[in-house]
């Protein structure tokens, strides 16, 4: 069982980063004052005194809500007599109902808590979060997260199940989708970007939510990219790479965590005490609540770990998980059998449902528990919050390849454009995964986006070009909208066909490929990198034409171009509500691309995992010669992304020659728009110790910022490198070490910049 298979039932920064971050992301934020901490645990314990083993139980479960069939009755029910939680309830009417039974029927009136994924918008839909990372921006991402809080407490959800916070280094992985890339260094930047916009200043503000940084840990890291298949991580790699972004989702005040659903190392990770107790408590002092992922309590018995489901109940609890959740029957309906049995500690069970209650009392349940029904219209989909979503789409995209200049186009002499494929007419699938009909998400194509911006004076003409097969290996996602449609044409051939005759007749042709919403996200992991169906025969048609060709992507993964000639590459991902209006201003040049890749872009699936941040190793100048038979460069490399605009860096000093460890230094730059627009350009600063306790990677980001500068005009740049930067786990120490050596410092536009300084860390710490 899985949490998506429930959905298609249930349609209701850091210092070296160099940005400011924004403390109110929207101008009417409500900052409600905060119970003080000292009352919120004495009303959680007062209330905790009064509650049989029955209702700590019960207090301690999300259950999923459905509407279908006895859906209604069993959620009734279960609300009367104590759950502490539903999922999946996005109608501010059945929150409201559902409330109510709780408070008039069960014996200590406890409200509920209402969750859902809101993972890239609610009713305004942001670009998906790979998106958003390659926008480089925390401060425009954390106010993307604010809006979409605002909607989510609008119409009664109180806490998302987001920010997914896993590393992502297998682009089989068809989560990649929903995470910051590869980079622990920027991911951490954004996760916590992400918790300060769902939550704000606190935990419990009236238009914030509680943030869930998930799936604790590995997740990312699953064999061969298949989604749920266990992870196999070293010592270094949990610690270096995959731990750091929930470190930082945690001390951002992240309220809530979630744990995984497969074996790492050998043991699940809702059953595994060394990570959700001894990392996530005593060595982080994480204070908030553990909620498992959807049913992975009950299979630590399908994992083998437990022989039944009181023992499964005993071991997560132990592990340390504070809350279940469950699609069906809870396993912790059996805790308080267990308690009498003596195998688990009454202390233990009111730890848990201590920590539900103090966060029902700080988001102030007890004395607001419903929805304005009629206020939540004004907050959703809003001209604030789609204006902030055109804005993102643009922050975002990245401009791959643009041969001779071919964007932007020119509006004023263009008189005909064919826009070819059928993604490019299809409002779902520019919006993404984790999107509900339910919710009514505002949404428009590329096409619509075009149209509306070429004008009655440009031709604009349309051909669907190929079918896109559906999946083989279908899952929950195919019918969780069946109200997603894309035009197709009658066969491939003859689509082909008219997708050439189209461009022939314009003057340049736009053609959108990638993969559909549905082949990307939970479910979704892919044993290639092909784009689906002919995808690839039909822009080589169009380009065999000799007409001007323009590649638009919509993908939340690197895909296979197999060395495409078209002129010129804008990856948009999937853009959201308007997604459509933020590329036609791309591709006209209203707006100008600097978003940059957060992931390192393969030549094809057998180089996978492909990164950046790789150890030397062995002939490290034949490094691009590992294959026989091609070379092991990538297409693109991290942070890689161009402009229509240049920029050029100059005057690289480092303030020190040489520190102690515990001390910084300040390394600057000086960085010249060189071109003729106004553009952004994200600064991005490496780091390679030459030597110590231990190999390091030949490079790794260590800071980053995004400016913008105008024709002519040159800026400073400064970084502050310090412990943090400085530091690693070193897995024969099993510690935390800074080591005597000579750093080498580059600051580029991505991660192939040369290094032009260094300075020497004299001491070992």
């Amino acid at each position: 069982m899985m949490r998506g298979k429930i959905l298609m039932r249930t349609m209701l920064l850091l210092g070296a980063v160099g940005v400011v971050q924004v403390s109110n992301p929207i101008a009417a934020q409500t900052r409600d004052a905060a119970p003080a901490e000292e009352l919120v645990k004495a009303k959680a314990r007062a209330l905790l005194a009064r509650m049989t083993p029955e209702e700590k139980a019960a207090q301690i479960v999300t259950y999923n809500f459905s509407a279908e069939g006895n859906g209604r009755e069993l959620a009734e029910r279960r609300a009367a007599t104590g759950a502490g939680s539903f999922l999946f309830v996005s109608n501010p009417e059945e929150a409201n109902r559902l409330q109510r039974i709780a408070l008039s029927q069960s014996r200590l009136k406890i409200p509920l808590i209402f969750g859902f994924d809101v993972v890239h918008g609610l009713s305004t839909i942001f670009p998906v979060p790979i998106a958003q990372a390659a926008s480089w921006d925390p401060v425009m991402i954390e106010r993307n997260q604010a809006f979409a809080a605002a909607e989510a407490r609008a119409v009664g959800i109180q806490w998302t199940f987001a920010p997914m916070v896993d590393i992502a280094r297998d682009p089989r992985w068809g989560r990649m989708v929903e995470g910051a890339g590869e980079d622990p260094f920027l991911a951490s930047a954004i996760a916590a970007a992400q918790v300060h916009g769902f939550q704000g200043v606190r935990n419990g503000g009236a238009d914030k939510v509680i943030a869930t940084p998930k799936h604790f840990a590995g997740y990312g890291a699953a064999l061969g990219g298949r989604d749920y298949d266990e992870a196999d991580l070293s010592d270094s790699a949990l610690w270096n790479v995959y731990f750091p972004p929930f470190k930082s989702a945690i001390d951002a005040g992240a309220g809530s965590l979630m744990s995984a659903y497969m074996g790492l190392n050998g043991i699940p990770a809702t059953g595994n005490r060394w990570l959700l107790t001894d990392v996530l408590r005593k060595t982080w002092g994480f204070k908030g609540w553990v909620v498992s992922d959807g049913n992975s309590v009950l299979n630590l018995a399908v994992h083998g770990m437990a022989t039944d489901t009181k023992q499964a109940a005993a071991m997560g609890l132990e592990a340390g998980v504070d809350m279940e959740m469950t699609f069906g029957e809870a396993a912790f309906a059996n805790l308080p059998s267990a308690v009498a049995e003596g195998r688990i500690d009454m202390a233990r069970l009111d730890e848990a449902v201590e920590r539900v209650l103090e966060a029902k009392i700080r988001l102030g349940l007890f004395e607001r528990p419903f929805v304005d029904v009629k206020k939540a219209a004004s907050v959703l989909r809003n001209q604030a919050s789609l204006a902030a979503a055109r804005v993102a789409a643009e922050r975002s995209a990245v401009l791959l390849k643009n041969d001779g200049g071919l964007l932007p186009l020119d509006r004023k002499s263009l008189h005909s454009i064919a826009v070819i494929g059928g993604l490019a007419d299809s409002p779902a699938d520019t919006n993404g995964p984790w999107v509900f009909a339910a919710n009514a998400p505002a949404s428009q194509s590329i096409l619509e986006g075009i149209r509306t911006k070429a004008g009655p004076t440009v031709a604009v003409r349309f051909a669907p070009g190929v079918k896109i097969p559906k999946r083989i290996n279908r899952s929950f996602i195919d019918s969780m909208d069946k109200t997603i449609k894309r035009p197709e044409p009658a066969d491939d051939d003859s689509g082909i066909d008219e997708a050439v005759a189209a461009a022939e007749a314009s003057e340049v042709a736009v053609v959108v490929l990638g993969e559909p919403q549905n082949m990307v996200g939970e479910m979704a992991s892919q044993s290639n990198l092909d784009f689906p169906g002919r995808q690839l025969e039909l822009l080589g048609a169009v380009v065999a034409t000799g007409k001007p060709v323009v590649v638009v992507l919509i993908n939340g993964r690197p895909l296979d171009l197999k060395g495409s000639e078209a002129s010129a590459v804008l990856d948009m991902w999937y853009p959201g509500s308007r997604g459509g209006e933020a590329t036609a201003n791309l591709l006209f040049g209203e707006a100008v691309p600097g978003g940059k890749l957060p992931f390192t872009w393969p030549r094809n699936v057998g180089q996978v995992p492909l990164i950046y941040a790789h150890l030397a190793s062995h002939e490290p100048t034949l490094a691009d010669r590992r294959y026989s038979n091609e070379t092991n460069r990538p297409v693109y490399p991290f942070g890689f992304g161009l402009s229509y605009s240049t920029f050029a860096y100059s005057n690289i000093k480092v303030d020190r020659s040489a520190i102690a460890a515990g001390e910084s230094v300040t390394v600057t730059t000086d960085v010249t728009n060189t071109g003729k627009r106004t553009a952004d350009e994200v600064v991005q600063l490496y780091l390679h110790q030459r030597s110590g306790t231990s190999a390091r990677p030949v490079r790794e980001l260590k800071g980053f910022t995004r400016v913008t500068l105008g024709p002519g005009e040159r800026r400073t740049i400064a970084f502050r490198v310090g412990p943090a930067e400085l530091r690693y786990w070193n897995a024969g120490k099993r510690d935390w070490t800074i080591d005597a050596s000579t750093f080498d410092v580059a600051v580029g536009t991505d991660s192939t910049s040369r290094f032009g300084a260094s300075f020497a860390v004299t001491s070992t710490k």
